[in-house]
């Protein structure tokens, strides 16, 4: 499992997908939850604006786990 710090409360599904360079815009996101199975936690999420804080687990569809973690500034 690969570990994200953010220095944020928390960061959007949309966001997180830009930060680890999955997409590089919007649209791509948009694209991206609407041909993948991506779950949050273990439940598939369609979401771009579904809000990940410290501790949310984030599962892409070849597998490939990113924890969210708390850093500061």
């Amino acid at each position: 499992m690969k570990i994200v710090t953010i220095t944020t409360p928390y960061i959007t599904l949309g966001q997180f997908l830009k930060y680890i360079d999955i997409a590089s815009s919007g649209g791509e996101v948009k694209s991206i939850l609407q041909t993948q199975s991506i779950r949050v936690d273990g439940e598939i999420e369609t979401r771009r604006g579904r809000k990940l804080y410290p501790g949310s687990v984030v599962t892409m569809e070849d597998e490939t786990s990113f924890r969210i973690e708390a850093g500061h500034d």
